[in-house]
């Protein structure tokens, strides 16, 4: 069940908040069976009497801290934050617009009540006029309308809503840019225009007509265009969902350019481009027939909309709720009801050089004396006048260049939707899961019909193990070469298909190449059809080469920035046998040719093994046409099973007590983290289910007093979880604390305390707690999937991860039954506890700039740190490979 209560707290509200949604969602509640008259009683209370205690204050002012300390290096908040300051004095954009300790502080310091001013904030706006409710459950419409008459009808009446606002100066400076200092290597050109509001323009969505041709990727678009001359690698554009871009204030169409190194000295070339695009538009006038596309397609994912979680579904209806009339709550979204030319002109008319806002991010900024300092951020940047003879050429352009166009019509767009499952008859026995309809050396085929959701959908899935393509360093660059090229290669077919709801997927496993087509399935066997051919015939040219290595370089560089990150990627760098460190990559990458590529590309292709998954509204024959595919353009000897890549676990020895400490990557990081790796045992043989079944137990019984305990109580920082962590195949256990204000050891010292102290919880459990976790487990062990999708995911890791018991769940389910809490209290005792000689842990701590490495060093014999991983992992023992 799930219970959402949003509120409509504009920009027009002058407050710092954590939330930059268009609309803030003040409460969230999701819950299963039971109570729930009850629960949702004590939810509603937070907006009828909340208590605001000042204790709660005070911690809450710490996790706000903790929450912005998290996104200090972010560079799109940078950017947004920098937006904000540099707005018009007196604008309501012209704000802090996260909130931290100091802005909390400093307000107490200046002699304002915190408290009374959130009692202040809650009275002026938690009242039934601006708040809106959303109830999900499985009780008629009935039984729920009557719990929340009951449980929120005392919520209090406020003024009535205002009208929407008009926007009366501009937002931003007129003829200036903006360079900002970025933390990651990046290079991105934003635009921004200001809108009026367009709330009640909804049924004619103009805006999105013009996002759908200005960020358009096919030949013709300014994508293409930019992309053919080697400066930029993607453009997204549109009116976000964030509170700044749509407001009742104006909306704020963004369009962001990713630029290369060499685009990066384009860059005012490229807005004349943008304004010749622009100009394309006006001369060319609106297009019934694009905006009649966009109907069919908004249409048809509505008629045949997947369901969501339901605390997903239910966020966003609260949020339509405050933008949408009732009828439209629903589908307000999708409605492409009205064509208005004129309107889509009028917008126009906003895409203006003196309407317009530049940001251009980058590490590769020049430094000035005139650079400034924003305040909450530390960012750098400088402000720079546009000249004015640039302003005039955007202003009207003297040509456009003839590479320039419309897109052509989309031939994706599906036209058939009958349901497979209405016109066959099914075994159910038969059908409950996926069959294995081929086994041969060269494919593996696994199938499923959908006979539950009945939609015009299917998934297909399959990884492609290429030939060597993962034995060395420089195999293992090369592979990533191709596959990037291809997916650049590949992009305007697939960017169509996208557009009509098909979407594609690739990406690089080790040796195994990932191909996803999925989505609407009547343009399906076309759109894969189309894939292969251009992956068999396509080679890489000199042009596209230099751009893709640059980029991959730029995405090396910019790996491990974020320490959560870091940290898996150090743990599974340990861990794993064969891990090319990135480091060793970016030193490799260069010295590779076109060359070396061109003649690697043919060995790769030349054995192939695949495996696959067709589940959805497809017929059997249907899948196995579908693998006919394959072998009509790829032709090859299959590979055998000794040449293919096997992963290696590191089998922990006895009693292992193992230490990795490492620098965060970003000299300016103030996050430390550390992770806390527990090897358990191999996820194989008759013990799997029992083991997960107490593993997952567990996880279930100490999240809420971990997260009490080491957020609630001691703050020791914003993230604060564990759960268990499957390394292929073999099972372990984890605990993650990220903090800005402790080092690691202080960190890991009160994780080991929790940890320690679990014997007491775990024994102090009565009879009734402990079996209300296992129900609560079982329950969402037998939660029925949401959505295809969601079944598809399921499914395909039992194939990647070659367990094929597709039936896990239940089994663990049923197995919950008989698990005594002797059992669970032991599973600890044995794998978690020291001294057990089973207790086998891996602790990876990523020091903050704020930390001290030199405070790592410990005393205690028993614990081993690793100095020199390459010697370490030549002397361990590893599991055999599994998958």
């Amino acid at each position: 069940m799930a219970v959402i209560l949003s509120s409509s707290l504009d920009v027009r509200a002058t407050f710092c908040s954590n939330s930059h949604n268009r609309n803030s969602v003040l409460g969230v509640l999701k819950f299963g069976k039971g109570g729930e008259e009850t629960v949702m009683g004590r939810f509603s209370q937070f907006f009828i009497s909340p208590l605001v205690k000042a204790e709660a204050m005070e911690r809450e002012v710490l996790a706000v801290d903790s929450e912005f300390n998290q996104v200090l290096q972010n560079d799109s908040c940078r950017l947004q934050q920098l937006q904000c300051h540099t707005s018009a004095p007196g604008h309501p954009f012209n704000q802090f617009f996260w909130g931290n300790k100091k802005s909390l502080v400093d307000a107490m310091e200046k002699g304002i009540n915190l408290r009374e001013q959130i009692l202040k904030f809650y009275n002026d706006y938690y009242h039934g006029e601006l708040m809106k409710l959303v109830v999900i459950g499985g009780e008629t419409l009935d039984v729920l309308e009557s719990w929340v008459l009951e449980l929120f009808s005392n919520v209090k009446k406020g003024p009535a809503v205002k009208q929407d606002a008009t926007l009366e100066v501009p937002i931003w400076r007129s003829g200036k840019y903006y360079q900002l200092e970025a933390v990651k290597d990046v290079h991105i050109l934003d635009l921004l225009w200001t809108l009026p509001c367009l709330r009640r323009d909804y049924l004619k969505k103009s805006e999105d007509y013009l996002a759908h041709l200005i960020g358009h990727e096919g030949r013709g678009s300014l994508h293409f265009f930019l992309k053919a001359k080697g400066w930029a690698t993607s453009i997204s554009a549109g009116v976000g969902d964030e509170g700044m871009q749509r407001s009742s204030l104006a909306y704020i169409f963004g369009m962001s350019i990713h630029l290369t190194d060499s685009g990066l000295e384009k860059i005012f070339e490229i807005v004349s481009f943008v304004y010749q695009y622009l100009k394309l538009l006006r001369q060319v006038s609106p297009q019934e027939w694009i905006f009649k596309e966009l109907q069919d397609i908004a249409n048809m994912e509505f008629r045949f909309a997947e369901e969501q979680p339901q605390d997903d579904y239910a966020a966003e209806l609260a949020e339509n709720l405050l933008v949408y009339p009732p009828e439209h709550v629903i589908y307000g979204d999708y409605a492409y009801e009205v064509w208005d030319a004129q309107m889509i002109k009028f917008i126009l008319g906003f895409f203006t050089p003196e309407n317009m806002r530049i940001d251009i991010v980058s590490k590769s900024v020049k430094k000035s004396k005139d650079f400034q300092c924003e305040p909450w951020f530390g960012s750098q940047y400088s402000v720079e006048d546009i000249s004015p003879s640039l302003m005039e050429l955007w202003k009207d352009p003297p040509g456009i260049n003839e590479s320039l166009h419309l897109p052509a019509r989309n031939d994706f767009i599906p036209c058939d939707f009958s349901i497979r499952a209405n016109i066959v008859s099914i075994d159910s026995a038969d059908m409950s899961y996926p069959r294995c309809i081929i086994d041969e050396p060269y494919l593996k085929l696994w199938y499923k019909l959908d006979e539950k959701f009945k939609l015009p959908r299917a998934n297909t899935y399959f990884r492609i193990t290429l030939n060597g393509g993962y034995n060395d360093l420089k195999s293992s660059l090369l592979t990533e070469l191709f596959i990037h090229l291809l997916k650049d290669e590949l992009n305007e077919i697939t960017y169509q298909a996208s557009v009509a709801k098909l979407e594609t997927s690739v990406s690089l496993f080790s040796d195994k190449l990932e191909l996803k087509v999925y989505g609407f399935n009547d343009k399906l066997p076309v759109l894969l059809s189309k894939v292969l051919a251009i992956t068999k015939s396509f080679t890489p040219t000199d042009d596209r080469f230099k751009v893709i290595r640059e980029d991959i370089e730029r995405t090396l560089r910019n790996t491990n920035m974020k320490p959560l990150n870091h940290s898996s990627y150090l743990r599974l760098q340990v861990l794993c046998q064969s891990f090319w460190d990135v480091d060793e990559k970016l030193c490799l990458l260069n010295d590779l040719s076109l060359h070396d590529l061109r003649a690697y590309i043919p060995q790769l292709l030349s054995q192939l093994y695949i495996e696959g998954l067709c589940h959805g509204n497809l017929l059997e024959e249907e899948a196995i046409n579908i693998s006919k595919i394959f072998r009509s353009y790829f032709l090859v000897q299959p590979l055998p099973s000794e040449l293919r890549h096997k992963e290696y676990v590191m089998c922990l020895p006895l009693s292992a007590d193992l230490i990795r400490d490492v620098e965060v990557k970003n000299k300016l990081e103030k996050n430390s983290v550390v992770e806390l790796y527990f090897q358990i045992e191999p996820e194989v043989g008759t013990k799997l289910t029992k083991l997960k079944a107490l593993v997952d137990l567990f996880d279930e019984i100490i999240q809420e007093p971990l997260f009490n305990q080491l957020r609630t109580k001691e703050q020791l920082g914003y993230v604060v979880d564990c759960s268990p962590r499957v390394t292929y195949r073999i099972l372990g256990f984890c605990f993650r604390v990220q903090s800005s204000e402790y080092n690691p050891v202080y960190l890991q010292g009160r994780i080991d305390n929790f940890i320690n102290g679990l014997e007491e919880l775990l024994d102090g459990l009565d009879d009734e707690s402990f079996e209300n976790y296992k129900n609560g487990l079982t329950a969402k062990l037998l939660e029925k999937d949401p959505s295809l999708s969601y079944e598809s995911s399921r499914y395909w890791g039992q194939i990647i991860d070659k367990r094929y018991m597709f039936d896990l769940s239940e089994k663990e389910a049923e197995e919950l039954k008989s698990i005594p809490k002797c059992d669970v209290l032991n599973w600890y005792k044995t794998f978690l506890r020291q001294p057990s000689p089973h207790c086998r842990r891996l602790a990876v701590r990523v020091w903050g700039c704020n930390t001290n490495l030199l405070e790592a060093d410990t005393p205690l014999t028993s614990v081993q740190a690793i100095k020199d991983l390459a010697a370490f992992k030549m002397s361990s023992n590893f599991y055999p490979a599994f998958c």
